[in-house]
């Protein structure tokens, strides 16, 4: 029987640009030229959910990552240069971020588990909880006000790098909190790797030249700090990501509160303008409705407007609709933005304790001045949004006086019954609707920007506009005793201890300056423990043929691996125009300061097998003894599995999915020494050769053309890609490990339907494009063109989500 137990197979629509296995689940990660992101389960292959480009994220996909606890995936999107973090369980977007340049290649990795440095911060996150309130959720917004706690996971800090062109590259914590920008590093990231021990980081380059081809490099990076200050670094992570999220949820919250303004716009308007084209009259709307509160007395055409257009019925409608919009904004002003300001100042102030600490956090960048000009552009937020409740406080007094008033004229009009308790008015209550006249039926259009065309609500609109100019009738505060106390006071006005209040400036533009004030805090630990990398080693691996210049670059080799127990790099490559039947595998210590002896090691690929490749037949491939590498992944510490190509074969047809077990074959006695002026290529002759015992962990791809391998050695799996990238075929690689009895009865299923599979491929193609999956469970995501047995297979074998 095959090595390797087949569990699904399909034939997909568009071709396949990068896939990733989740790391604890049996779910695997594809994304394809059209831009979309598929996750797909282990039996049969069957999809979950797509998320489809938009016009937020884009439709260029570049890169794929899993968080390491397999609950988000991060991909990258290089039209838009942004990195989105999905929900894996239902397909939402949970969080994007802008990058310089688009990312090539992302490694999301998580720290050893360290209990003894690491307790201490969940008890501080618990008084996080414990002290601030829990954040309401937006309204009409599918935004969690408990999104950080789901984005941070666990306690144990994870890191996620990202490359690209131009030497970028850029750590983010938790995969929300840029902790490190990198320079100094040439030419194109194309593949990364950060040790678990946060000692050092792997990069593979492209440098490329106008005279000669591409060269690969590969360099290690030296991050010491990071590791050396894991607890701190850690601790500070999480404060600056809460802080992020915060910062989020207040712009949020703003674009509620405009929204809630711009409804009140609209109503009124739409009410308006048809009585304003058909009125002959060259008066304003604000002069009709002032005739009528002086003298009692409508024209005809606002005598119109009012009896027929908006009637009695209609206008109660319309003062709860205006007075709904009201309360919303005055509620997202106090539940929302008070809260959010709030949590900021508790979480800025725990930041600049942290900063005094001078011995522990110094070397992170964290600056004590920084983070209290933060702190004081957090103070003027929160009481510019206390201003903006007395304003609407007031407004909504004007508001609702008017629309009594406007009431009663109306019964008197129609002849009704007023009702006593509306039929008397005071001089305040006239007041109220002069002034709801003046501030909101303006006719100086020059002074008011956003506004309706008949109607405006600048009283309150003004703090919400997006703009640098003052605000056009700001709250007078004459009569305020705490004003004229500061005044008057010679210690008090000058004090640094009271927050200044910009009372010319909308809640806006003081927003802006709390944002870029707390950017400052957020971005100098970046520059400093970027500073503090350096590269500790570069090695000149090996020339790009010219043939594969312009190919695709998204599975081709090197490939990189963190052996987490050793404490070591390792990097498989193959250079085929040197040595076409070798893999080379290179390692190094984590730890820069560490040497290696016998770092380096070829493997030979001409070795005949020592058994067939189907124990129940006659091996088919063994009249072929030399080999090619396609690719190579590492499947666990001390397994490669590798797809090889047979150069005997002339129709170019033979490909081998093997697993190459490395104990014996990293242990030899040679030592190569590498000459650092010269590129590997081209010192060859003395790079330590050893052979392989391949066993019966080999099986032939029948009917696929391999070129592409991605493992998961936790889940055990495989899937293999072909070369024109639209062929799968998935593998359980521990077949063998399988009860007695379900392995009989898959296996004797599978044999009587793999001629089924391959008839069926243009079913499989059919069903892929129709069967478009939406965001949720896998009962979703049955396959239409697929057999009651194969559904029956994947309910008993899938791991649900």
């Amino acid at each position: 029987m095959p090595a390797f137990r087949q569990v699904g197979e399909k034939q997909l629509p568009n071709p396949i640009l990068y896939m990733a296995w989740s790391p604890n689940r049996d779910l695997i990660a594809l994304a394809n030229t059209s831009g979309e992101v598929l996750l797909h389960r282990l039996a049969n292959f069957q999809r979950v959910w797509s998320l489809l480009p938009n016009e937020n994220t884009g439709k260029e996909i570049t890169s794929l990552a899993w968080r390491p606890d397999g609950k988000v995936l991060a991909f990258s999107v290089g039209d838009t240069k942004q990195v989105v973090l999905c929900d894996a369980e239902k397909a939402e977007i949970l969080h994007l971020f802008a990058v310089e340049y688009p990312a090539f290649c992302m490694h999301w990795m998580e720290v050893q588990d360290d209990s003894s440095t690491l307790s201490s911060f969940s008890e501080s996150e618990d008084e996080s909880s414990r002290f601030l309130p829990k954040l309401p959720s937006l309204p009409k917004s599918e935004e969690k006000s408990d999104e950080v706690t789901n984005l941070l996971g666990e306690v144990r800090l994870n890191i996620l790098v990202v490359g690209g062109p131009s030497g970028f590259v850029e750590l983010y914590a938790y995969g929300l909190y840029k902790i490190a920008t990198l320079g100094g590093i040439s030419g194109t990231c194309r593949s990364l790797g950060l040790s678990s021990d946060l000692k050092s980081l792997s990069v593979i380059t492209e440098i490329r030249s106008t005279e000669d081809n591409p060269e690969i490099h590969y360099i290690q990076l030296d991050t010491g700090l990071l590791s050396s200050c894991l607890p701190e670094l850690t601790k500070m992570a999480r404060k600056f990501t809460h802080i992020s999220t915060l910062l989020r949820y207040l712009r949020l919250s703003l674009t509620c509160m405009c929204e809630a303004w711009e409804d009140i716009l609209m109503q009124m308007d739409l009410r308006l303008t048809k009585f304003v084209q058909e009125k002959n009259t060259s008066t304003q709307v604000q002069d009709e409705f002032l005739e009528l509160l002086l003298w009692g007395h409508a024209s005809s055409e606002l005598q119109a407007l009012l009896m027929n257009q908006l009637t009695v019925k209609g206008l109660k409608m319309l003062g709860q609709s205006i007075d709904s919009s009201y309360s919303s904004i005055q509620k997202l002003v106090i539940s929302h933005l008070q809260s959010g300001s709030e949590a900021l100042l508790y979480h800025l102030s725990e930041v600049k304790g942290m900063a005094l600490w001078r011995q522990k956090f110094q070397p992170l960048g964290l600056d004590p001045a920084a983070i209290e000009d933060a702190i004081v552009a957090v103070g003027s937020f929160t009481l510019k949004a206390s201003e903006l409740l007395q304003v609407i406080d007031k407004s909504m007094k004007n508001f609702k006086a008017f629309f009594r008033w406007l009431y009663v004229a109306m019964l008197r009009m129609s002849e009704d019954h007023v009702p006593p308790e509306l039929n008397k008015m005071t001089q305040k209550d006239l007041a109220f609707v002069a002034d709801f006249l003046s501030e909101h039926f303006s006719a100086n259009e020059e002074l008011f920007d956003r506004k309706g065309k008949y109607f405006n609500v600048e009283r309150v609109g003004q703090y919400l506009k997006d703009e640098d100019e003052d605000l056009v009738s700001p709250p007078s505060m004459e009569g305020n005793q705490w004003v004229t106390f500061v005044k008057q006071s010679t210690y008090l006005k000058d004090s640094p201890l009271l927050f200044p209040t910009y009372p010319q400036k909308s809640l806006h533009f003081v927003k802006r300056m709390m944002e870029g004030s707390i950017d400052l805090c957020l971005q100098k630990p970046a520059e400093v423990i970027g500073h503090s990398i350096k590269q500790a080693v570069c090695l000149r691996l090996y020339t790009v043929p010219e043939s594969s210049e312009n190919a695709l670059r998204l599975f081709e080799l090197p490939s990189l691996w963190n052996d987490k127990k050793a404490g070591m790099h390792y990097v498989v490559f193959c250079m085929p125009d040197i040595s076409p039947s070798k893999i080379y595998i290179l390692r190094r210590a984590t730890d820069p300061n560490r040497s290696v002896p016998k770092g380096l090691v070829a493997l030979n690929l001409n070795t005949p097998l020592n058994s067939s490749i189907d124990d129940e037949t006659p091996a088919p491939a063994s009249a072929y003894s030399s080999y090619s590498c396609l690719d190579a992944r590492f499947y666990d510490d001390e397994t490669l599995t590798v797809v090889l190509r047979s150069l005997e074969d002339d129709e170019n047809k033979m490909r081998i999915l093997t697993q190459l077990h490395l104990n014996s074959a990293v242990s030899w006695d040679e030592e190569f020494t590498w000459d650092l002026t010269l590129r590997l290529e081209q010192q060859t002759e003395g790079i330590p050769v050893q052979g392989l015992t391949w066993g019966n962990q080999s099986r032939e791809m029948d009917n696929i053309k391999a070129q592409f391998v991605a493992v998961n050695g936790i889940r055990k799996v495989a899937c293999v890609l072909s070369a024109n990238l639209r062929h799968v075929r998935v593998f359980e690689m521990d077949a063998e490990e399988e009860e007695e009895e379900e392995e009989r009865a898959d296996e004797s299923q599978e044999m009587s339907s793999d001629q089924d599979r391959l008839e069926d491929t243009m079913t499989y193609q059919s069903d892929a494009g129709e069967g478009r999956d939406g965001v949720g469970g896998a009962e979703e995501a049955q396959v239409a063109g697929q057999g009651s047995q194969d559904i029956l297979d994947e309910t008993a074998g899938s791991d649900t989500l």
